[in-house]
């Protein structure tokens, strides 16, 4: 079911880029997260790392040249860092039964990348649109089987 869920997302996204113009956090993004709609803490956290590497870009930004391929670059790499550092410090953190774990090493410098690039409303605006599109269709998709 993920190979087929994870296509259908690519598609959806694709098809919600060239209607609207807005990236949900990248093209693969989306239907990654749908796999974990259920664990809304691993989403939080996971979004909760992209806002933090976005925040360190904009710090970073005033002492460094970061655009284009420099500025994912460095997206990538903080959040990746982020992650680890996540891991390391709260290895199984839960509270209240939700377990806050990071979606992914990538998944929050892509995010933080459009985060950047298109802002912070429009960017999670468009990525709650898409997942929950992509996790209806794998609803639609099961019922069909």
């Amino acid at each position: 079911m993920t190979v087929e869920l994870t296509f259908i997302g690519l598609l959806i996204t694709l098809a919600f880029i060239g209607i609207t113009g807005l990236y949900p956090g990248g093209i693969i993004v989306p239907a990654y997260l749908v796999l974990y709609v259920d664990q809304p803490a691993r989403l939080g956290a996971t979004l909760l790392i992209a806002l933090v590497t976005a925040g360190l870009y904009r710090i970073a930004g005033n002492w460094l040249i970061l655009f284009g391929r420099r500025r994912l670059v460095f997206m990538l790499m903080t959040g990746g860092v982020l992650v680890f550092l996540f891991r390391r410090i709260m290895p199984g953190f839960s509270v209240g039964g939700l377990e806050f774990q990071v979606i992914g090493w990538i998944i929050p410098g892509l995010i933080a990348n459009h985060l950047e690039r298109q802002g912070v409303w429009r960017t999670i605006a468009s990525l709650i649109i898409v997942t929950v599109a992509i996790y209806g269709a794998g609803l639609a998709l099961q019922l069909l089987r």
